[in-house]
C-alpha cells in the first residue's frame, strides 16, 4: 500500500436475527439477536468489525465517530482509538459506546492487515498455531432433552471437550433446578469432558459459595460470574473458598473495569466486541499476564480467534452458540471449531479471513 492512503469511508448497518428457539441467562430472556457491521475503506480495500449490541450502537458509530476516524491513517489504529475516545468523552465510554467503538475498532485492524496483505495473526505477531475453544450455550429455557442434545453434540458430535451452561435459574432462587441441570449436563457429555457453568451473577455470596461446592462435586471446573462482576469482595470470597475456578469479566467496558477484576478472579474474561476492540483487549491480556492470570475470549468467537493467537496467557475461547450460528450465517470464511480449536490464518487470507454476506443478511436488516 502507498502511505498517502486513508480511510475514506465507514458504513453502518445492522440485523437483527431470530435465535433457533427461545434463550435465557440468569438475568434475560430473548428471541432475537441483533448484530452491528461497521465497514471501514481505504480506496477499494474494507475492513470488517461488528458488535452485538441494539442497532442505536450503529447510530452512535455514525452520529459520534465517524468524523473522528474518517481522513486518518489506517495503518494507525492507536490513534484512531484515542480520537474515538475524545469524540466519545461527552457521551461517556462505558456500555453502548465501548460496543460501538469497538466495531470501529475490529473493522480498522482488519483494514490494516488486508491493505499489508497479511492475516491478522500474523500482522499482530502469534504465539500459537491454534487456539482451543469451548463451547457454549445450555440457556435456561432449554428442557433436558434439548439441553442433552447440544452437549452430546458438542461432544461427541464435533469433539468439543469443553462445554458451558447456564445457570441462576429464578435469578438464583432455584438452586435445586441448577444443580439437577448440572447432572444431566455431566450425564449428556460423559466423565471426561470439562463442564462449565454462567451464573450470569444470580447469586449472594454464600449461596455462591454452597453452589460451587455442590458444583465442584458433579465436576465443574469454571464458575462464572457466581456473584455480579461489581462485587469485588464476592467474587475474591467465593474464589478462595470453591475449588472451581472463577471468572469474570465478560461485561467489561473500558480498561479499568479489568484492572479491578485482576485481583479477585482465577481467570479474566474480556469480550473484544464490548470493550473497545482488539486494541483494548490486547492490553487486557497484559493486564493479566501481568500479575499471573490466564484470559479468556468470550463470545463474538471469530472477533477473537486471531488476537486469541497472538498472547502468551490465552486459556481458550468461547464457541457462543447464538453469536457463532449468526457469524456463519452472515459471514463467508468461518471457522470449524471441531476438535476443540481453531486455526486462524491458516488459509492466509489477509485480515480475519472473513466476508460480509451483503445479500443473505438483507432480510434481517433494521439500520
Amino acid at each position: 500500500m502507498t502511505a498517502d492512503r486513508l480511510i475514506d469511508r465507514l458504513d453502518v448497518t445492522a440485523y437483527t436475527v431470530p435465535t433457533e428457539a427461545p434463550e435465557a441467562d440468569a438475568g434475560l430472556a430473548w428471541h432475537e439477536t441483533t448484530v452491528v457491521v461497521v465497514e471501514a475503506r481505504s480506496g477499494r480495500t474494507t475492513g470488517l468489525g461488528w458488535t452485538y449490541a441494539p442497532a442505536d450502537a450503529g447510530s452512535l458509530v455514525g452520529d459520534l465517530l465517524r468524523t473522528a476516524v474518517l481522513g486518518r491513517s489506517p495503518l494507525d489504529i492507536a490513534g484512531a482509538y484515542q480520537a474515538m475516545g475524545h469524540a466519545a468523552h461527552t457521551a461517556g465510554r462505558p456500555g453502548l459506546v465501548a460496543r460501538a467503538v469497538s466495531a470501529v475498532d475490529i473493522a480498522l485492524w482488519d483494514l490494516k492487515a488486508r491493505l499489508l496483505g497479511l492475516p491478522l495473526v500474523r500482522l499482530i505477531g502469534a504465539v500459537r498455531e491454534t487456539v482451543p475453544v469451548y463451547a457454549s450455550g445450555g440457556f435456561l429455557t432449554y428442557h433436558d432433552t434439548h439441553l442433552a442434545g447440544q452437549l452430546s453434540g458438542w461432544v461427541h458430535g464435533q469433539g468439543i471437550e469443553r462445554v458451558k451452561i447456564k445457570v441462576g435459574e429464578a435469578r438464583g432462587r432455584d438452586v435445586e433446578r441448577d444443580l439437577t441441570r448440572v447432572g444431566h449436563a455431566r450425564d449428556a457429555i460423559g466423565p471426561h469432558a470439562e463442564l462449565y457453568v454462567d451464573a450470569g451473577g444470580a447469586y449472594t455470596r454464600k449461596q455462591a459459595v454452597r453452589v460451587g461446592h455442590a458444583a465442584a462435586e458433579r465436576g465443574v471446573g469454571w464458575f462464572e460470574e457466581p456473584v455480579p462482576a461489581e462485587d469485588l469482595e464476592g467474587l475474591r470470597i467465593v474464589r478462595d473458598l470453591v475449588v472451581c475456578d472463577v471468572a469474570a469479566g465478560a461485561q467489561g467496558s473500558v480498561l479499568p473495569d479489568f484492572a479491578r477484576l485482576t485481583p479477585v478472579v482465577d481467570c479474566l474474561q474480556a469480550n473484544a466486541t464490548r470493550c473497545g476492540g482488539l486494541t483494548v483487549w490486547l492490553r487486557a491480556a497484559a493486564l493479566a499476564e501481568a500479575v499471573g492470570l490466564e484470559i479468556s475470549g468470550q463470545g463474538a468467537p471469530h472477533a477473537h480467534a486471531h488476537v486469541a493467537a497472538c498472547v502468551p496467557n490465552l486459556r481458550h475461547l468461547e464457541w457462543f452458540h447464538d453469536h457463532a450460528r449468526i457469524e456463519s450465517t452472515l459471514f463467508a470464511g468461518a471457522l470449524d471449531p471441531s476438535g476443540g480449536s481453531v486455526r486462524p490464518g491458516a488459509s492466509g487470507e489477509p485480515g480475519h479471513g472473513l466476508s460480509f454476506r451483503h445479500r443473505i443478511a438483507a432480510p434481517y436488516r433494521v439500520l
